[in-house]
């Protein structure tokens, strides 16, 4: 076990901001940790690094309890928050050799570790440069690799991919992909579903400090009682049609906003043919019919409600 976590609890005044929440995280594994605006991701991942006290419950990491003087601990972990965080005054490689050598004293072992850092997130072009003259894909490279140079066991990854383009995302994504390959144990938060489904072996949900759901992708949609979505392109469709979709077998829901229906059917076998057939007959007009399976983003929302955060 890499983290463990006991009935944390932790308070600011009347708000209790983690409630008595247990979470466990194995080696080798890339744990996702999700959560709406204020559902106390954050504040867990504080009081797991010792950066916030609180008010009860048990952390160990590496078996050994978590405390601001675990310095031992503190070694063996990489921390890349969501605000970018470097030295505007230091370059790329400079940067990069500062946080490294916080853990790194040996300055041969230490330069080793910067060039392999700096090859790993791609920035090979930019050591020289300083971090105004990046762009934010670039930044937030140069971000990971300060948190992972001196090749931690533990990395912790909130928010890596804010406000990058695509190209950069994957490449992040495929680096998050060969740290774990590489041995480390990985926490990653973010608000990008698919990312998550696509890069953690199981994940947890919290909302108002509460864990209300843990598992692999497969469990936590089995979770919920959503099969299907089937969309119908469709540029007009009455009433009186629409409600007998609605009441066809294993048919949760059915929208039509012109041009498209869409179909929300609980689990269960042939709900496309149930509506294909059904729009034969009805001799519905349509130009495409596709089907869809649950996302990770379905389960979050049916989880935690469709409702506006701060």
């Amino acid at each position: 076990m890499i983290i463990e976590v006991n009935n944390l609890v932790k308070r600011y005044g009347d708000l209790t901001a983690v409630d008595h929440l247990s979470l466990a995280v194995n080696d080798g594994e890339v744990f996702g940790l999700l959560g709406p605006n204020g559902s106390g991701k954050t504040t867990t991942i504080n009081c797991i690094l010792s950066l916030l006290e609180y008010d009860q419950g048990e952390i160990e990491i590496f078996g050994q309890p978590m405390t601001p003087e675990s310095y031992n601990i503190k070694r063996d972990i990489g921390i890349v928050m969501q605000n970018v965080a470097v030295y505007n005054e230091l370059t790329v490689y400079e940067n990069i050799d500062y946080f490294c050598g916080l853990y790194i004293p040996n300055n041969k072992l230490r330069k080793k570790l910067v060039l392999e850092a700096i090859d790993f997130v791609g920035l090979d072009e930019y050591s020289k440069f300083y971090p105004k003259k990046l762009s934010g894909g670039l930044l937030r490279r140069l971000n990971i690799a300060c948190g992972i140079a001196h090749k931690p066991k533990l990395i912790i990854l909130d928010e890596p991919t804010v406000a990058v383009d695509p190209q950069s995302r994957n490449k992040i994504l495929e680096g998050i992909l060969e740290l774990n390959r590489q041995g480390a144990t990985i926490i990653y938060t973010s608000h990008y579903m698919e990312e998550v489904e696509h890069i953690c072996s199981r994940i947890m949900i919290l909302d108002k400090g509460k864990a209300i759901a843990t598992g692999t992708n497969g469990e936590l949609k089995a979770m919920i009682n959503m099969g299907e979505k089937i969309t119908v392109q469709s540029n007009y469709m009455s009433a009186e049609q629409l409600a007998k979709i609605s009441q066809l077998p294993n048919i949760v829901s059915a929208e039509h906003n012109s041009p498209l229906l869409v179909i929300k059917s609980s689990r269960g076998t042939n709900n496309l043919e149930t509506v294909l057939d059904f729009i034969k007959k009805e001799r519905i007009q349509h130009s495409k019919i596709y089907s869809e399976l649950p996302t990770l983003n379905d389960v979050f929302l049916e989880l935690t409600g469709k409702e506006l955060r701060d």
